[in-house]
This record gives structure tokens, sequence and C-alpha cells, in this order.
């Protein structure tokens, strides 16, 4: 197949549509349920006061929104996959913006911005009539156009996913799971909440011991995922990965949409595993532990998170996890053994990482071995 045949046969994947639409036009499907701007992803996305109000600003002063992004549903229902921010921002100052719940949230009070230090503490409607906004600025605001490309319901499912993760990573505005996290509320939010709450596990948290950065970047999701990704997969299926973060979305997605999943079985296994290593030894797990002075030290290190926690999590599965002590020595002797030392630097890719830690763990702390 030639490169012209690929991106004709390509094309027929992906039908789109697209035209204006006005701020009032939009509200209006809003609020009849007709356009999902999924609140979940609001704890996802972090503006702040002068964004929002900058956003209103350049509404008013007719400087050019860009252009909202819609996948069509099979029920004719629009998700939004880009300018979510953009519309919650725009719904919240007009009093229209619902919760998780289908609460109508207060409206939003406007600060100073560059070009209007006016604007601090308008309101769309107000008690005190001269912070109110005017009607006729009302009005102008609702006839605002913003430009809408809508991803059609006889596209390829998977468009939309591929559509929000490039449109959410090529400007670095979300970290990797946080993007992931959107597509897992889109595909299945049943699952997303079961991810969320299993990385929130307290045992878990303390053994990671992560900065609130990361956190706040919800590596700790991540981390989850990375390991019932690592715990379940055949070791072959990592070699020749040139793209982890693709790989580790990929197969989020297929378990979201896998209804043979057994998450409380993964579950679990993971309070346990993650139980057994704290009680055993706590923060310092994933630290280095230095032979001289009988310590760990150190920051966290993800090859000693996918050597223990994946060891540790499949020999629970098996039902041939070493006694503690036992465990607790073969934990300290990893920094011993050449196969380790040879593959736990930041500098050695996945494909050639994994394939060596994975079956390390699972000897290293197996009664059978």
């Amino acid at each position: 197949m030639t490169l012209l045949e690929q991106v004709q046969e390509k094309s027929k994947e992906i039908h789109t549509d697209g035209y204006p639409m006005s701020i009032g036009e939009l509200a209006s499907i809003y609020k009849d349920g007709e356009l999902d701007i999924h609140p979940d992803f609001q704890r996802i996305f972090r503006w702040n006061d002068i964004q929002k109000s900058k956003l209103i600003e350049s509404i008013l002063l007719g400087i050019p929104i860009p252009s909202i992004f819609v996948s069509q549903r099979e029920d004719g229902i629009w998700d939004v996959i880009d300018g979510l921010q953009r519309l919650s921002t725009i719904f919240e100052f007009m009093e229209i913006l619902k919760d998780e719940n289908g609460i109508t949230l207060p409206g939003s009070t406007l600060v100073s911005t560059p070009h209007l230090d006016k604007l601090a503490g308008f309101k769309w409607s107000n008690p005190n009539k001269n912070y109110e906004i005017d009607n006729s600025l009302k009005l102008e605001i609702k006839r605002v156009k913003i430009d809408v490309k809508i991803v059609k319901k006889q596209s390829d499912k998977n468009v939309k996913f591929e559509l929000f993760q490039r449109i959410n990573t090529l400007g670095s505005r979300l970290s990797d799971q946080e993007v992931r996290n959107c597509l897992l509320i889109m595909i299945n939010k049943e699952f997303y909440y079961w991810l969320k709450d299993i990385s929130n596990n307290e045992n878990f948290l303390n053994t990671i011991s992560l900065a609130d950065r990361l956190i706040e970047e919800q590596y700790h999701i991540e981390l989850a995922l990375r390991y019932f990704i690592y715990k379940n997969i055949k070791i072959d299926e990592i070699k020749g990965v040139t793209d982890l973060s693709e790989f580790i979305t990929n197969k989020m997605i297929s378990y979201a949409e896998d209804d043979s999943f057994d998450k409380d079985k993964e579950k679990a296994i993971f309070e346990e595993t993650f139980g057994t290593l704290n009680s055993l030894i706590g923060e310092d797990v994933f630290k280095r532990y230095v032979k001289h002075h009988d310590k760990f030290q150190g920051k966290f290190l993800l090859s000693l998170f996918e050597t223990i926690s994946i060891g540790v999590g499949k020999n629970i599965e098996k039902g041939t996890l070493r006694d503690g002590e036992t465990l607790l020595e073969n934990i300290k002797n990893i920094w011993e053994l050449p196969q380790f030392l040879s593959k736990y630097g930041s500098g050695v890719n996945v494909t050639s990482r994994l394939p060596v830690l994975i079956p390390l763990g699972l000897k290293l702390f197996s009664n059978e071995a």
C-alpha cells in the first residue's frame, strides 16, 4: 500500500463537520443536556480566577476564541474533547454550570484584567447592581460566535480518544495521567473512580512517598495503573514497545472496556501488596538500601517499584510469597544482584528493563525459588 492509498483509506475512518455557533446557542444546548462537558474533569483542569477573567475579557473585546472540538455520540449528544475549560468558564460566569451531581454552581466573580481593570467584582447577576454585567453586554456575549469542530458518530470509535490525547499532550498542558483520567471518564467512569480510589490507598501512598507536585499531576494514579498492567501482561508484550505512554494508555483502555477484568480481585491483591510492604519497611521500600549504613536512603526509584511491587503482587496472586523476614532480606539484597544493577538506571529503556526486572522480582520473592 502506498502512502497516498494509506491516507485515502484512513481518511474514510474520520468524518468531521464544523460551523460557528453563538455562545447563546451553546449555552442553550448545554442547558438542554445536549452538550456534555464532563463536570468530573473540573478537578483535573486547573484554571485560576485571572485565567477565567481574561477569557471573559477576550469575549468582551472581540478577541477570537480558539475552536471547540466535540465528538458526536451514538445518542446524538456532543462530548467536548477540547475546550472544556473555556466552556466551563463561560457557563460558570453565566450561572448555568452544573457539577457532577447536576447542581448549578454559583456564578463566578471577575477580577481585574490587563485591558479591563474595571471588571473586578463584576458578576452575571448581582444584588449590587453596580457590579452586574449590563444587559447590553450580556447580549453581546451571547452573540459572540465560536468555531465548533465536530467528529461525527460515523467515525472510528477511537478517533475522539486519539484526538483528545493529541490536543492535550502536544501543548503539554496536562500530564500523561491527567489525559488518561479524562479518557477514562469518557470511556468508563466507574473504572476511573475505581482506579482513583485504589491510588489513594494509605499504604500505597506511604510506600511511594511522592512529592506534592507529583501527586497533583496524578503520578500516583499512573503508578497504580502501571502496577496492574505490569502484573498482568506477558513479558513479550513489552518487547518492542517504542512509546511507553501510549502502551500504558492502550492497556488502560482495554481493561476499562473488558468486562472480565476482575476489579474486586485486583483491588484485594493491590491492598495486600502495599499493606505488606508498608508494614515491613514503609516509605523507604522503594529507595536504595545502603548496606554499610544499614539504612534506606535517597528518593523513590521506579525500577525498585517495578521489581518489588510486581514481584510481591504476582506471588500474592500465586500464593507463593515468602515470609516477612526473608522478604525484607531479599529486598535489601537486590542491590547486590548484577541483573538489577545493570537495569535500574534512568537511562535504561523500558523494553530492556522490564523483561529482566519483572521475572527477577517474581523469583526473588517466591517461596518456590
